[in-house]
């Protein structure tokens, strides 16, 4: 059953933020307007598909009026069983968009990869798994912005840490997060055996400054010259922040914009994604079982996925879906595995919601 009082009031909710929007004081008020229009595009979808639904039912009415129509009946009968294979599937879709958002999903995004075990090889993946999140960025049309990076010596990624910008990014990477083990052989290889190596991947969602107070006396920095390629004045000027918050013992570094002043605001926007995220962390541990839900915990620590070279595939270990096309996948095209994990997510919470209904 759906809960029709409280479609109903969304609906009108609706109705009342699209008038509020066309108001000249509203208008002229750009974070005032932000903020109304983001709630009218949250619902929106909810109450487009409750008025389908609605309209649906009005016309199964109209169409059981005219059933004994001698002229009228099959065609009614017809729309009949349209709406009626119809409805089900519109209803499922409507308590899905009721579900409790994730209130992270719509924010920017710190992506971390880190090469793993495996020496030089993990670095490979390292750099090849952040070239795969840079393009499904570029496919999503998101902005990613490297804050810091650490290069292997043969040619692969220690660490890179990179703020992701655009619309919901959190949304769509919050499953990355994990071990990812790749299984080939590597060019170095001389006997042909397949190696198994690894990197971390962590996906935080931006704080912002009102999300977590930072004690300016708690900081410890230290100004470096950056050490990768960045154009003229790179390595002849201390532009590199180093940031130790002293209670945690978090560290970030930030060495990719061209100022101390640029470099110290972005080590500090991800010291504050850190924080949160350890905050949780901490608050799920607390939890004790329920912090497992959905697809997994996020850990760093538990292994989310696997990448074949010799057989060509992609095994997620959370829903125990396997695809095919690893090339394809490396270069982006990630929306396959994604909407699967999504939609288990979303399977998982619903039964939970209709498990807690009396």
């Amino acid at each position: 059953m759906l809960p029709l009082a409280k479609l109903e009031a969304l609906a009108h909710r609706h109705d009342d933020l699209e008038a509020q929007l066309c108001r000249p004081e509203i208008a002229t008020d750009a974070k005032r307007f932000n903020q109304l229009n983001r709630e009218r595009i949250e619902i929106g979808e909810i109450v487009s598909s409750y008025r389908r639904h609605r309209d649906l039912e009005r016309r199964r009415d109209d169409a059981k009026a005219m059933i004994e129509d001698p002229e009228l009946g099959p065609l009614a009968k017809d729309e009949i069983r349209e709406i009626d294979a119809e409805l089900p599937e519109l209803e499922r879709a409507i308590g899905v968009l009721l579900l409790p958002k994730d209130p992270n999903d719509g924010r920017n995004t710190i992506l971390e990869v880190r090469a793993g075990t495996g020496g030089e090889e993990a670095a490979l993946f390292a750099s090849e798994l952040f070239r795969m999140y840079c393009r499904f960025a570029e496919r999503r049309g998101w902005k990613v912005e490297v804050s810091s990076i650490s290069e292997a010596a043969g040619g692969g990624i220690k660490e890179v840490i990179a703020i992701v910008t655009g619309e919901r990014v959190y949304s769509d990477l919050k499953f990355e997060g994990g071990v990812h083990r790749v299984q080939r052989v590597p060019a170095t290889e001389s006997q042909g055996r397949i190696h198994t190596s690894t990197a971390t991947v962590a996906v935080l969602p931006e704080a912002d400054e009102v999300d977590v107070q930072i004690d300016e006396k708690d900081l410890e920095i230290s100004k470096t010259a950056a050490s990768g390629a960045g154009g003229q004045g790179v390595n002849t000027t201390n532009s590199a922040i180093n940031l130790r918050h002293v209670p945690s013992g978090i560290m970030v570094r930030s060495e990719e914009q061209r100022s101390q002043h640029q470099n110290l605001a972005r080590a500090m926007q991800i010291l504050r994604a850190k924080l949160i995220d350890r905050a949780m962390e901490e608050q799920a541990n607390a939890v004790g079982k329920e912090r497992r839900s959905m697809v997994g915990s996020g850990e760093r620590s538990e292994k989310v996925r696997t990448y074949n070279a010799p057989q060509d595939r992609i095994t997620d270990h959370r829903i125990q879906l396997t695809l095919h096309d690893l090339p394809g996948f490396l270069d982006g095209n990630l929306d396959p595995m994604l909407s699967a994990l999504r939609n288990h997510a979303q399977a998982e919470l619903l039964a939970r919601e209709n498990e807690a209904v009396p």
